[in-house]
């Protein structure tokens, strides 16, 4: 039991709360009225529901900043990507350092919730469910609730499938609700029409969602080259156009696309941090948010945008929104990073601090000099100071960041751990 005090703010999600706070009960969700046990000082800060990262690489947290990979099209980013991959040696071990430090950096971004798209699966790794028992142990080390999506990248159909339905026979079905499973093929560049039915077919007999890429730079010219398609076209043929489906950048859509996924109930997520300075398109989100396509906000992987600070890609969102269709305010673009990113994974009890809702919090405190002369103390989490660090960051009722320390294993381990291994491997 906890009882989150003394905030400045509490956003619920729908709500301001000024002086608000926030109690928890002992099934780790929130509260309608205080239950005792320890007290959280939030004096100073302003309280939101935890930050949901919709799409993540954690695997690329090991490869940031890799020469020739900045600004380049996707075919040659790609290739580069697999290289490194390659030369570095994919196994449990790395997945585990790599999530581990990719984790890390999210919970102290306010980051409560990370969908982890794993595409690369080297023939040595087996069915991957060495690899995905890694990432998740990762996760529960540190406190992070996890999405791990099966992915595929150019795999054999049937050892894919075969792959998710093990990996969803370990891990699916968590019933608190940290470890959540799904599938997701690359996309329509990358990957077969049996490779869409198969992962299809392991998501309906685990009842998972289902997550692909679609329309960056690269989607829409393969589907083109390939098929004389457009990606949204392939996906509806395939039967991925779906309420079940999430689709990740949605860069290159035209009016009448937007109004197809709209149409057939399926979610996105915005990438701005990555798709922006590759030049991998801009994403019309607000247009997608006005046909009522429930939006959600990812970082994508360190290959491409570096960093997991999910709300400095708000941030980031919010500013080039005027160029792809209309401004936003923050408060719109919050809500994707919380409800609309939970809604995109079929949990909403997450993104919201309403009573019956995981108890999923970020405290940031507003009382430094980025935020002196914010009148308005919620937008600046955005305009002011949008890469800050949270004070405290409650996850299921617990405090795994406190004080802005990490309290499930030392930040510095977690760095050393993956710098060494990296050396080791080098």
């Amino acid at each position: 039991m906890l009882t989150v005090r003394g905030a400045d703010l509490v956003w619920t999600g729908s709500a301001e709360v000024p002086g608000g706070s926030v109690a928890v009960g002992p099934d780790g969700l929130v509260a309608a009225a205080p239950v005792g046990g320890e007290v959280l000082d939030a004096s100073g800060c302003v309280v939101t529901p935890g930050l949901v990262n919709a799409h993540h690489h954690l695997l690329q947290t090991a490869f940031r900043t890799l020469p020739a990979t900045r600004g380049v099209p996707m075919r040659d980013w790609l290739p580069r990507m697999s290289a490194a991959y390659d030369a570095v040696g994919l196994d449990d071990e790395v997945a585990h350092a790599a999530a581990a430090a990719g984790l890390a950096e999210a919970l102290l971004c306010g980051v409560t919730t990370v969908a982890d798209h794993h595409l690369t699966w080297p023939a040595a790794t087996g069915d991957g469910t060495g690899i995905a028992r890694a990432v998740a142990t990762a996760a529960g080390e540190l406190g992070a609730r996890l999405v791990f999506v099966r992915g595929s990248a150019r795999d054999d159909p049937q050892t894919a499938a075969a792959s998710a339905d093990a990996i969803a026979g370990m891990l699916a079905g968590d019933p608190t609700g940290m470890v959540q499973v799904a599938v997701g093929p690359a996309g329509v560049h990358s990957d077969a029409p049996e490779t869409f039915a198969l992962l299809g077919e392991v998501a309906a007999k685990h009842g998972l969602r289902r997550r692909t890429q679609s329309n960056e730079q690269v989607d829409v010219e393969v589907a083109a080259e390939r098929f004389g398609r457009r990606p949204l076209d392939l996906l509806d043929e395939w039967g991925w156009l779906a309420p079940d489906v999430t689709l990740a950048h949605l860069c290159g859509v035209t009016a009448a696309e937007i109004e197809r996924v709209a149409a057939a109930g399926v979610s996105a997520t915005h990438a701005p941090g990555c798709d922006l300075p590759m030049g991998w398109g801009v994403a019309p989100m607000a247009a997608l948010a006005d046909a009522g396509v429930a939006v959600g906000l990812g970082t994508s992987g360190g290959g491409s945008n570096d960093a997991g600070h999910l709300l400095a890609d708000a941030r980031l969102a919010l500013q080039v929104a005027p160029l792809a269709g209309r401004p936003v305010s923050a408060r719109e673009v919050l809500s994707w990073a919380t409800a609309g990113s939970a809604a995109g994974l079929g949990r909403p009890e997450l993104g919201r601090l309403l009573p019956g809702c995981a108890a999923d919090l970020a405290c940031w405190d507003v009382t430094g000099v980025a935020d002196a002369g914010v009148a308005d103390p919620l937008a600046g989490l955005l305009w002011a100071a949008p890469g800050r660090r949270p004070r405290h960051v409650v996850v299921a009722g617990r405090v795994v960041v406190r004080d802005g320390e990490l309290v499930g294993r030392p930040e510095r381990e977690v760095a050393g751990d993956l710098r060494a291994l990296l050396n080791r491997r080098a």
